[in-house]
């Protein structure tokens, strides 16, 4: 048995299959509380987390590198280590993405989408998802089995991302084989803060978007490439290229994560299955029940800037907060049975999977819309849908197997059999 007091959350692997009832066991003790041998105070509490969410005393500088951001900041030093972060913050792993920033710089980067995320161009990649669904469902429906995630969950979730940034069409399979290999924020190792593994991507958006300033095009690359902040300036180019690549490598992940999910509970859930095939309208309530029960982010973290407090508890200037979004949207004091997969909840678009405030997810309706038309696709295509005994073991029984990494929570594969629906 696990002595969850002295776990390290950062690299026992005993925790990534079912990081829940260590979740359960630091919410015992306080919804805030010190946790991992990190010094990082851990939210697990629903009220706890929206709190920090809508406080500007809390900065985003470290959302990704946590405690291992190498800021030179003690907690409780100062009062106010507002200027320490200003002066260091360029240097944290990530600092140059949008999940990093703080306002004004937050803000104004965060209004160069408002170009890209439009209603019409939102409906011109759903109208790309119906038909990319169908052709990435041809390549297996007649095996009558898969491994979901290189099959469909994959492929799909970073082609649509790929459409909606405009990456053309011959280039698809270079950025599939490419970003499909990496993890974020690996068990054991500092991925996060030892490189970025956004490289890759930069490098190619910085190459499309240089080249459409130059020689602009009826593409939404061009549109992209001559975005202006709302005030009329014209961003620098590599600002123009992070907010591209981050998009890129978050609406693919927690994509993915989102629709295999959604399949193991179909799986795993009897009855489910017949009941969202007969009446599709339940498809949405499900999905969200999936974003509860299997948050994508399991981890993220924020500074104080200042002495504030979290509730009841008080927070030292300069302390590194971890939220996790899958302990707080398993909070009894928020939801009934938060263990138990309901899809008929009635507060289940509550939960705090897209994150809230300011950083609350600019692509949560893509993400939704992908869900959406995948399950639609799969379901008029394939019926009894079942979990591979041989792969993850009898129903009583089952064991997945998942990325061994602190951020993200996601399968690292689900097979499943199915007979094609003719």
């Amino acid at each position: 048995m696990t002595d969850f007091d002295v776990v390290d959350f950062f690299t026992d692997e005993t925790l990534v299959p079912n990081p829940y009832p260590y979740f359960d066991h630091l919410r015992s003790k306080c919804p805030v509380t010190p946790a991992t041998a990190f010094n990082v105070l851990a939210v697990t509490g629903y009220d706890a987390a929206l709190s920090v969410y809508k406080n500007p005393a809390f900065s985003s500088c470290v959302s990704v590198a946590g405690p291992f951001s190498g800021m030179p900041i003690t907690p409780g030093e100062s009062d106010d280590v507002s200027e320490l972060i200003e002066q260091h913050c360029a240097n944290v792993p990530m600092a140059e993405h949008i999940t990093s920033q703080d306002p004004p710089l937050h803000t104004r980067t965060r209004s160069l989408m408002n170009t890209l995320i439009t209603p019409k161009r939102l409906k011109e990649n759903e109208d790309f998802m119906w038909r990319l669904a169908d052709r990435q469902l041809d390549t297996f429906l007649a095996k009558g089995g898969c491994e979901f995630l290189t099959d469909y969950a994959k492929p799909f979730s970073l082609l649509v991302i790929a459409d909606l940034l405009g990456v053309p069409a011959e280039d698809h399979e270079d950025f599939k084989a490419v970003f499909a290999g990496e993890t974020v924020g690996e068990l054991g190792k500092e991925a996060p803060t030892s490189h970025n593994p956004l490289e890759w991507l930069n490098e190619r958006f910085f190459s499309y978007l240089d080249e459409r300033r130059r020689a602009p095009r009826e593409d939404v690359l061009t549109g992209l490439a001559l975005a202006k902040y709302e005030d009329g300036s014209t961003p620098d180019l590599d600002d123009v290229v992070n907010l591209s690549t981050f998009l890129f490598a978050a609406g693919s992940e927690t994509t993915t994560k989102l629709v295999s999910s959604a399949i193991r509970f179909i799986g795993d859930t009897p009855g489910a299955e017949a009941r969202l095939r007969d009446d599709r309208s339940k498809i949405p309530a499900f999905l969200e029940e999936t974003l509860r029960m299997e948050s994508p982010v399991k981890a993220h973290f924020r500074m104080a800037r200042t002495n504030t407090t979290i509730g009841d508890v008080a927070i030292p200037a300069g302390t590194t907060v971890m939220l996790l979004p899958g302990a707080c949207n398993r909070d009894a004091d928020k939801f009934d049975n938060p263990h138990e997969f309901r899809a008929d909840r009635s507060n289940v678009r509550e939960h705090i999977a897209f994150i809230r405030g300011a950083h609350s997810c600019p692509g949560a309706p893509l993400a939704r819309a992908e869900g959406r038309i995948s399950l639609n696709r799969i379901l008029d295509r394939m019926t009894d849908i079942t979990i591979s005994e041989s792969e993850h073991g009898p129903a009583e029984n089952r064991h997945y197997q998942y990325e061994p990494t602190f951020i993200m929570r996601g399968l690292s594969e689900l097979h499943i059999t199915f007979k094609e629906n003719q």
